[in-house]
């Protein structure tokens, strides 16, 4: 597998805005100045909260899939690799990884086997696009924590994915969570969220390792990112984290991440969190403190990085 040099583009875009002029700008500035060669576009699914069992993915907070096919044909046209990876998000703001359910069926409560239907149907809709236009990866879901126990399921829905897409297939566990998923066999490559405290990348590094070793599995952080916060660099996953600007300790956070995980022969890539569709002005970069790298320190550091990986 070719070295994923990547960035998540524009997640969780609604309705509309990868039609605008201003998004095409953006990937072509992430291009140009970070030198990826690979991105992944998150569509959007909405449940009212933790507990629901049907997911929308048609309302205006999704872009539609006419837009989506356009974004994927042009970032192919000028040389990204793409994947689909639909991700699943609660309307009342309760993090995915909470979405659970009780593990044997009562009636008049809310179920696994409801909740897996409309996940299904979901992943499949973009799973048949993502065939369509020729995306090279596909990713079934993002940091579903407390679903991954339901391994019959997963393994299931990942058989249902290779029935209509033939690219390589991955999942998105979150940070922590690599060695409690118990069927990476049935995917081509693992993949995590990568928000480790700066001073904890060795540790976790060698905990992923054995994972990686004993499934024999590529593998690629498909997200990773610190956000330019005073303190962010020792809890890189708290995006309610207030506090000063800090450009150069997220720059740091960077250099640690790349120094440790790049000395791994494992580690096949990244996919940084993330790139906008709409960029600030250059000018109100000092008074950022997001996961955005546009025009910092960080930026850069990632750029030489990427350029000096031969793999």
């Amino acid at each position: 597998m070719e070295f994923i040099k990547g960035f998540t583009f524009a997640p969780f875009a609604k309705r509309g805005s990868y039609t605008k002029k201003e998004a095409y700008k953006s990937l072509d500035n992430l291009k140009e100045r970070v030198g990826v060669n690979f991105i992944i576009l998150v569509p959007n699914g909405l449940q009212d909260t933790a507990q629901s069992e049907e997911i929308c993915y048609t309302s205006n907070s999704t872009v539609s899939d006419e837009e989506l096919i356009d974004m994927i044909e042009y970032a192919k046209k000028i040389g990204l690799r793409v994947a689909l990876k639909p991700t699943a998000n609660c309307k009342n703001g309760t993090w995915r990884a909470h979405i659970n359910f009780f593990d044997e069926e009562v009636h008049c409560e809310p179920k696994w086997s409801k909740w897996f239907k409309s996940y299904t149907d979901f992943q499949l809709h973009y799973a048949n696009l993502a065939e369509k236009t020729g995306c090279e990866m596909f990713i079934a879901g993002c940091e579903m924590v407390m679903s991954e126990r339901r391994e019959e399921e997963w393994r299931k829905l990942i058989a249902d994915i290779r029935g209509v897409y033939h690219g390589l297939v991955s999942y998105n566990t979150d940070k922590y969570q690599e060695h409690n998923v118990k069927w990476w066999d049935c995917v081509d490559i693992i993949s995590s969220s990568g928000y480790y405290p700066l001073k904890d990348w060795e540790k976790e590094l060698d905990r992923i390792e054995k994972v990686v070793k004993k499934f024999n599995k590529p593998f690629f952080f498909a997200e990773a990112g610190c956000m330019s916060t005073k303190g962010s660099s020792s809890t890189p996953n708290d995006w309610n984290m207030e506090g000063e600007v800090a450009l150069e300790e997220q720059a740091q956070w960077y250099k640690a991440m790349f120094e440790a995980s790049l000395k791994r022969h494992w580690v096949s890539g990244f996919a940084m969190w993330d790139w906008a569709w709409n960029q600030y002005s250059l000018n109100k970069v000092e008074a950022d403190k997001g996961y955005d790298v546009y025009g910092k320190p960080a930026e850069k550091v990632i750029k030489n990085y990427y350029d000096a990986v031969v793999k």
